[in-house]
């Protein structure tokens, strides 16, 4: 039986397989071509578990398939629900007794009691995080591995919630842009014809400026760009985020500024608001100046508190005042909403762990 265990966990996953790779299969096992465009559909369309529900390959193709391959879909070990509607999914990962977490963020065409109008799911792309921002959890537990592309999409067809989505983020745990070869293939996925066959407007990539993969996702993708700003001046965003170091947010505006985000893709900028440390005037107005000539939207994020963390929010007077000043020098600003902070569920508290320890089985 240990051996048999040991067969069935070796079996290569068709979920997060390309149209091109499904091909190359279909070509392997002696299937027609079309049965790439066929599996795609059952994958991707109709979101079967098993290869033997792909009822219109013959039984003969299904077998075959069966013996080198698996769907690959992960199902969420626990679900929490926040008072605010917000619905938080763990994950076990290929990784033994690593969890990552995913966020499903409703809002409602009449308030609490009307049906969900809009769902966005927040995706994980690693299993914690290399980049050290000093305000957020993730990192603080270390680094333990990217996720592959079929991780990625169980984490769209895992959710009960699967068929209402209506939007995502990459702004779960770990930096997609570090992960870019297993998250260019999910977006792939997720925008073609034979896949979710959803518009890239409907998705977002956030990322600190990993110059090296940001211009591959911005000539490669045509999804949204978010970039973690959070601090006009270099030494101080450094003191928050170590990456400023290897990749100055200087650099990486310069990239920004070779592409066109005056039409349907958007670029926008999120910026964390810290007690006296970068919710004045001076910030608002270096900010300001920072992104002159990008049309772009800067998202106001208000710091949820960490354990042991010297970091305090903003209070809504400074954050009104911040955002007031950069509106009336022409940039457009939002402050997002607090969702599901009772279930660690917002921004910069996923941790991998849910509120309980996962029971293994």
């Amino acid at each position: 039986m240990q051996k048999l265990a040991e067969y069935v966990t070796m079996k290569e996953k068709l979920l997060g397989k390309t149209l091109t790779e499904l091909q190359q299969i279909a070509a392997q096992e002696g299937l027609p071509a079309f049965a790439a465009k066929q599996i795609a559909q059952w994958l991707y369309q109709k979101h079967v578990t098993e290869i033997d529900a792909m009822t219109n390959l013959s039984k003969t193709a299904r077998a075959a398939l069966s013996e080198r391959y698996e769907v690959g879909r992960t199902a969420p070990v626990e679900v929490f629900t926040s008072k605010d509607g917000t619905r938080k999914y763990l994950f076990p990962t290929d990784v033994p007794g690593k969890y990552i977490e995913t966020v499903m963020i409703p809002e409602y065409e009449d308030g609490s009691e009307g049906g969900i109008a809009r769902a966005t799911v927040c995706v994980s792309s690693q299993i914690g995080c290399k980049m050290g921002c000093r305000f957020c959890m993730t990192g603080r537990g270390g680094f333990h591995g990217h996720l592959s592309a079929a991780e990625i999409l169980s984490q769209f067809l895992g959710l009960e919630e699967a068929d209402l989505l209506t939007n995502a983020v990459f702004m779960g745990m770990g930096e997609p842009l570090d992960n870019w070869s297993e998250v260019s293939r999910a977006l792939e996925v997720i925008t073609a014809d034979w896949g979710f066959a959803w518009s890239p407007k409907r998705v977002t990539v956030s990322t600190i400026g990993v110059l090296p993969n940001l211009r591959h996702f911005l000539d490669e993708s045509r999804c949204h760009l978010a970039v973690s700003l959070h601090n006009p001046f270099p030494k101080e965003r450094e003191a928050l985020m170590p990456v400023q170091k290897a990749w100055p947010l200087q650099d990486v505006l310069a990239l920004i500024r070779q592409y066109d985000f005056s039409g349907q893709r958007r670029v926008s900028f999120e910026y964390t608001m810290f007690d006296g440390m970068n919710d004045t005037p001076r910030y608002a107005d270096a900010l300001a100046r920072l992104l002159r000539g990008i049309p772009c939207r800067i998202n106001l994020i208000r710091f949820h508190a960490i354990p042991d963390s010297p970091f305090r929010t903003s209070s809504p007077e400074a954050i009104a005042a911040f955002q007031a000043r950069l509106q009336k020098a022409g940039i457009t600003t939002t402050l997002r909403a607090s969702r599901g902070e009772d279930i660690l569920a917002a921004c910069g508290l996923l941790a991998g762990r849910g509120l309980k320890k996962p029971e293994t089985k």
